[in-house]
C-alpha cells in the first residue's frame, strides 16, 4: 500500500509538468475581449438601457388602473351655515348645520387612457434614435478597445523580437569574449580589447533586462484588456503575427463617426417636430367607480353609497410665454451646426483615408529598405568578425559592425510595427476593425 501511494504521488508530480498554459493568438484575444472586456460590456449595457427607456415611454400609451382607499374619522363633524328660514327661522338669520357622520370609508377605482398625446409620440421617436446613437457609440467603443488591443499585441511582438535579437547577440558576444580571452592569454591582444567586449556585453545584458521587464508589462496590459487577471497562466503567440498584413479585413467604408452625426441630424428633425407637436392639445379618457360607506357609532347607523362616472379631459396650453418659440430657434442653430460638422467630417475622412493609404505605401517601402539593410549588416558583421580574427581590423571596427547589426535588426522590427500600425489606422478610419 505504501508503494502504491508513492506511485500515485509520482504520477501526479510528473503530470504537473504536462500542464501547459493556454496559447493565445491575436484572433483569440479579440474574441475574449469581445465578451470579457469591461469597457465593451458597459457600452452594451448602455444600449440595453436605451431599449428599456423606450419600453418605459411606450407603457405610457397603455391604460392605467388606479385604486385609492381612504378611512376618515371626523372627531368633530364639520358644519356649514345655511339660511335660517330653511330650518323655520327668521329671514336674515343663519343656522349652523353639520353634514356627514363620524366614520367614512371610501374606495375608488379609476381608469385613465391617453387618447391623443403628440408629444409622447415624438418622445418615443426621439428615444428610438437615441438607441441608434447608443449602438453606434458602442460600436465606436468596441473599435477603440480592439484598436488598442491589436496595437498592444504588435508591440509585444516587437519587444519579443528585439529580445530575441539581443539574446542571440549575447550568445555571439560570449563566443567572441572566449576567443578574445584565448588571444589575450597568447599575448596577441592587450587587456583593453577584452574590456571593450565586456562593456558591450554588459550593455546588451542591460538591454535584455529592460526588454524582459517591458515584455512582462505589455503582457499584463493585454491580460487586462481580454478580461483575465495578471496571475492567470496564459502565453501569447509571439511568432509571425506581425508579419501578416491586416488589410485583407478591409471591406469598404463603414465610418461610425459619420453615422453618429447622421443619427444626430435625424434626432434634430424629430426634436423639432416634437416642439411643434407641443402646440396641440392632449386628450385623455377616464372612468371612475367609487364606493363610500358612512357609519355613526352612536346608533350603529351605516349606509353605503355607490358612484360612477366617465369623462374626457382636454389639456391645451394656449400661451407658454414663447417657450416653444425659443426652443425652435435653438433647434435651428443645432441643425446648421450638425450639417456643417457632417460636411466637414466627410471631407476630413476622405483626406485621412488617402493619407492613411499613402502611409501604408511609405511604410511598406521602409520595411523593404530595412530588410535589405539587415541583410547587408549581417554580411558586414560576418566579414568583420572574420577580419578581426585574421588581425586585419581592430576591435573598434568589430564592435561597430555589431552595433550596426543590432540597429538594423531593431529597424526591421520597428518597420514591421509601423507598417501594421499604418494598416490598423486605415482599418479604424474605414470602420473595419473586427
Amino acid at each position: 500500500m505504501h508503494m502504491k501511494n508513492k506511485w500515485l504521488v509520482g504520477l501526479v508530480f510528473l503530470s504537473s509538468f504536462g500542464v501547459k498554459a493556454q496559447v493565445l493568438d491575436l484572433e483569440k484575444c479579440l474574441k475574449m475581449a469581445d465578451t470579457a472586456n469591461v469597457i465593451i460590456r458597459n457600452a452594451r449595457v448602455d444600449v440595453a438601457m436605451s431599449a428599456s427607456q423606450i419600453d418605459a415611454y411606450q407603457s405610457a400609451l397603455l391604460p392605467k388602473l388606479i385604486y385609492a382607499g381612504d378611512y376618515k374619522y371626523n372627531a368633530i363633524i364639520p358644519g356649514q351655515l345655511i339660511p335660517g328660514q330653511i330650518a323655520g327661522g327668521a329671514p336674515g338669520t343663519y343656522v349652523a348645520v353639520q353634514f356627514g357622520v363620524p366614520v367614512n370609508i371610501s374606495n375608488t377605482v379609476q381608469l385613465n387612457q391617453v387618447l391623443f398625446n403628440p408629444q409622447l409620440n415624438a418622445a418615443i421617436k426621439t428615444l428610438k434614435i437615441n438607441q441608434e446613437v447608443s449602438e453606434i457609440q458602442a460600436g465606436l467603443t468596441e473599435q477603440n478597445v480592439k484598436y488598442q488591443l491589436i496595437q498592444t499585441y504588435y508591440n509585444l511582438q516587437a519587444v519579443h523580437k528585439q529580445l530575441k535579437f539581443v539574446q542571440e547577440n549575447l550568445v555571439n558576444m560570449d563566443k567572441m569574449i572566449v576567443n578574445m580571452k584565448a588571444m589575450y592569454e597568447q599575448k596577441l591582444v592587450i587587456s583593453t580589447e577584452l574590456d571593450k567586449l565586456n562593456i558591450t556585453r554588459l550593455t546588451l545584458k542591460n538591454q535584455e533586462q529592460t526588454l524582459i521587464s517591458t515584455k512582462e508589462k505589455t503582457e499584463n496590459y493585454l491580460k487586462l484588456m481580454i478580461g483575465i487577471t495578471i496571475n492567470d497562466k496564459v502565453e501569447f503567440q509571439l511568432e509571425g503575427a506581425v508579419q501578416r498584413s491586416l488589410l485583407q479585413e478591409q471591406k469598404g467604408i463603414n465610418a461610425l463617426d459619420i453615422q453618429l452625426l447622421q443619427a444626430q441630424q435625424r434626432l434634430n428633425v424629430v426634436e423639432r417636430k416634437g416642439i411643434n407637436m407641443a402646440y396641440l392639445p392632449v386628450l385623455s379618457f377616464y372612468g371612475t367607480y367609487l364606493y363610500s360607506y358612512n357609519y355613526r357609532p352612536e346608533n350603529s347607523f351605516g349606509k353605503g353609497i355607490n358612484g360612477a362616472f366617465v369623462g374626457l379631459k382636454l389639456d391645451w396650453t394656449l400661451f407658454d410665454g414663447f417657450e416653444k418659440h425659443h426652443k425652435s430657434k435653438v433647434n435651428l442653430f443645432q441643425r446648421g451646426k450638425i450639417a456643417d460638422q457632417l460636411d466637414y467630417s466627410k471631407k476630413q475622412l476622405d483626406v485621412n483615408i488617402i493619407n492613411a493609404q499613402k502611409q501604408v505605401e511609405i511604410q511598406t517601402q521602409s520595411l523593404q529598405i530595412s530588410q535589405e539593410q539587415l541583410v547587408l549588416s549581417e554580411k558586414v558583421q560576418k566579414q568583420a568578425k572574420f577580419s578581426f580574427e585574421q588581425g586585419v581590423i581592430s576591435s573598434n571596427d568589430l564592435l561597430k559592425s555589431e552595433n550596426d547589426l543590432y540597429q538594423a535588426q531593431t529597424n526591421v522590427v520597428v518597420a514591421y510595427v509601423q507598417l501594421r500600425q499604418a494598416e490598423l489606422e486605415l482599418l479604424k478610419l474605414t470602420g473595419n476593425i473586427k
